[in-house]
């Protein structure tokens, strides 16, 4: 009897072991990926000692995260508007956010389930690009400058403003933004026009100040800037704030500024898109990135502004971060924000971009030319083949 009894107990821990592995297995096999896409170089990722965001969350919710970036605002519009790859949480910045909404791009967030939001300043709230704070929820904010490298560049501080990306004694050792809407703005406070003119003449005027700059430039970039700048390919070039103080610690020769003629300020703010298959764990991703500990680590690892006050009176500033955040504060009477342009000035800002990027009008011309040219010179090829392979067969 006893042994039936050991027999059936040792038959029911075997039945239940296997049913554990079988239902963990199959767990795991249904384990929910969150894909996320943020800017580059724009979360704390355990590096240099830094908090794995990432990790922890999985960490914390065996939700993995698939993440990967972009390099501008507009590159992210043009693969969510195509939908060739579906995310569940993105980072767009404020004039896009907008554009978004109004192309009826983003899902509506559920905020009884971003129970951290209480964390965020107030300062936040209705926003010009979501006002009715429905489709995001903060994750920092910057605005922009200038880095040089005093080895070559030989202006005080107090003098470097924008037109100093105009100067022709650093022709070839500039760089610029490869966005249209960042580099016009530069062009727009050098020539004292508002960020969000609606007067098509003025954004005339800035395109063909950008123009008379191409000549200089050594290239458009975006996150290739640290290795231009950093390994001093270049000496001057226009940047946000975060990463152009990360490039200041690492190289003693650069240094960063705020041009007195006033910047931009932006807002880079946590989205879900229409097209997101895991709404529930977006939310729960969004929620934890509010979590002050790791709202305090993506601003120490980037060195973009938390929307959190209690973070930002928390950290420990570098003298040189600490003088920055004075300019921002006194720079605040020309602290412009993006809006988001009507229809029409949109697509003529993009016509005027290609141009400056391509060349002049005339030029269009000049590269059909050549194509022709090209494909008349691949003609003539394969007949010569064609004919030499007949002189063989023959």
């Amino acid at each position: 009897m006893k042994r039936s009894v050991c027999i059936i107990l040792l038959a029911i821990v075997v039945i239940s072991s296997i049913t554990c592995y079988i239902t963990k297995s199959k767990n795991n096999d249904n384990q929910v990926t969150l894909n996320v896409y943020n800017w580059g170089e724009f979360i704390s990722d355990g590096s240099d000692g830094s908090l794995d965001v990432n990790k922890e969350f999985t960490k914390l919710t065996g939700i993995k995260v698939n993440y990967s970036t972009f390099q501008n605002n507009e590159s992210l519009f043009a693969k969510i508007k195509n939908g060739g790859t579906k995310y569940d949480v993105i980072i767009p910045s404020d004039y896009m956010i907008s554009k978004m909404i109004e192309n009826d791009m983003l899902a509506k967030i559920d905020f009884n389930k971003i129970s951290n939001k209480f964390y965020i300043d107030k300062t936040f709230e209705n926003p010009v690009y979501d006002p009715k704070n429905e489709y995001s929820v903060p994750y920092v904010w910057g605005t922009i400058g200038i880095i040089y490298n005093k080895k070559y560049v030989k202006e005080e501080e107090h003098e470097i403003d924008w037109n100093i990306l105009w100067n022709e004694k650093y022709k070839s050792k500039i760089l610029m933004f490869d966005n249209p809407r960042d580099s016009f703005a530069i062009s727009q406070f050098a020539l004292n026009l508002p960020v969000n003119s609606l007067n098509e003449d003025d954004w005339e005027k800035t395109a063909e100040k950008l123009k008379q700059q191409k000549p200089l430039v050594q290239a458009y970039v975006m996150d290739q800037i640290f290795d231009k700048m950093g390994n001093e390919e270049a000496y001057l070039a226009p940047y946000y704030a975060g990463d152009a103080m990360n490039l200041v610690k690492k190289n003693k020769n650069l240094k960063f500024t705020i041009p007195k003629s006033g910047t931009t300020k932006f807002v880079d703010a946590m989205c879900i898109p229409k097209s997101c298959e895991h709404f529930d764990e977006a939310l729960e991703y969004i929620n934890f990135m509010c979590i002050p500990r790791v709202s305090k680590a993506n601003y120490e690892k980037t060195g973009y502004f938390s929307p959190e006050e209690t973070v930002r009176s928390s950290c420990e500033l570098s003298p040189e971060e600490i003088k920055i955040q004075k300019k921002i504060e006194d720079s605040k009477t020309n602290l412009q924000v993006f809006n988001n342009l009507p229809d029409v000035l949109n697509k003529k800002v993009e016509d005027l971009w290609v141009v400056i990027k391509v060349g002049k009008e005339g030029k269009m011309s000049d590269l059909i030319l050549v194509i022709l040219l090209l494909l008349t010179t691949y003609g003539l090829i394969v007949i010569l083949k064609n004919r030499k392979s007949k002189r063989y067969i023959s």
